[in-house]
């Protein structure tokens, strides 16, 4: 019985790689319609869980919003081809850029992400959060409003950073950093499209770090790590990778951020620099309070219980926090 769950989550997986390259390399919008929706299918059944009511809640959520997005996607190419001299090309793009942001779960259409993150494991999160995106944001950057996207980015900067502050649960605080990401993303496929697969692959690195760290030790709440009886070399990989996603110096997290920045102020964007810039030092200020308090907060241990993980993880993990620490020196040699 599990190894045919296995064995159909594999298969899942495979439509879901196949379905994006379907989208990236469709030559008509309708081919990239039929792509976005093979993947839309294939993602459900990954997320649904017999025996587990609130995943087959996110996977419905997900399904419903998804498929808005999906109709008001098709709504816009047929429109565009009936009214194809009656429609601008300014309003177009408008128009078939917006279901392509609620795809990728961009504010102001960030009001399912959330929520059907809080319903999902942290191996699907992280495909929600990285693969998902792909899709959506390379058929972003084949037909754009340069204007509306600045708009946009905007919103996901200011959105991402302050929906953060007031949450306690894991899920919900990289749901908000996912978004705030988007913004970073966004600003450079406005620039170039290799700039943005630069970012997107540093971006899926360490939200992958942080999903097997969850992963591993079962979280899913703040108290979580002031409660449990971690391992302290734990805690601090904790706040080295929370750091480093964060995008502060001289952690490898900031040297993508750092690209995007020189580039900004190259084509005279220093107003969207500088707003980037003041909503990560908030997107920082709670990843620090969390990483921070779970070091010095003095809470009743259970001394007969202590969380390790095993030889392999462990090394798994002094691994990444060491490129974590070391990368953005290697990286500032590499460029001078």
């Amino acid at each position: 019985m599990f190894s045919s769950l296995k064995s159909n989550k594999m298969f899942f997986l495979f439509i879901l790689f196949f379905s994006t390259l379907i989208s990236i390399s469709a030559n008509s919008w309708f081919g990239c319609w039929i792509g976005l929706e093979i993947n839309l299918l294939s993602f459900i059944p990954l997320i649904s869980n017999s025996k587990n009511l609130i995943s087959n809640e996110a996977s419905l959520k997900y399904f419903l919003t998804q498929s808005i997005a999906s109709i008001n996607f098709l709504f816009m190419i047929l429109l565009k081809l009936m009214l194809f001299n009656l429609l601008s090309d300014y309003i177009f793009s408008i128009m078939i850029n917006s279901p392509l942001l609620m795809k990728m779960g961009s504010a102001p259409f960030h009001f399912w992400f959330p929520n059907i993150v809080e319903g999902m494991s942290w191996i699907n999160n992280f495909i929600l959060m990285t693969w998902q995106k792909i899709s959506p944001m390379i058929l972003l950057s084949y037909y754009f409003n340069s204007n509306f996207l600045i708009l946009i980015l905007i919103l996901n900067s200011i959105i991402g950073a302050i929906g953060g502050l007031n949450q306690t649960s894991l899920r919900k605080i990289m749901a908000f950093s996912s978004i705030n990401n988007l913004s970073w993303m966004i600003s450079s496929l406005l620039i170039s499209e290799n700039l943005w697969i630069f970012y997107f692959m540093f971006y899926s690195f360490l939200i992958s770090i942080m999903c097997f760290l969850f992963n591993n030790l079962n979280m899913f709440f703040i108290n979580q790590l002031y409660l449990l009886n971690i391992n302290s070399m734990i805690k601090f990989s904790f706040l080295i990778n929370f750091l480093s996603l964060g995008g502060l110096p001289p952690f490898i997290g900031f040297f993508p951020k750092w690209i995007i920045i020189n580039f900004l102020m190259i084509n005279k964007m220093q107003i969207i620099a500088f707003i980037l810039i003041m909503m990560s030092l908030i997107m920082l200020f709670f990843y620090i309070r969390i990483s921070f308090s779970s070091l010095m907060f003095n809470y009743l241990k259970i001394k007969w219980f202590k969380i390790f993980l095993k030889n392999k993880n462990n090394n798994f993990i002094n691994l990444i926090t060491m490129i974590s620490i070391i990368g953005m020196i290697l990286s500032t040699l590499f460029f001078m």
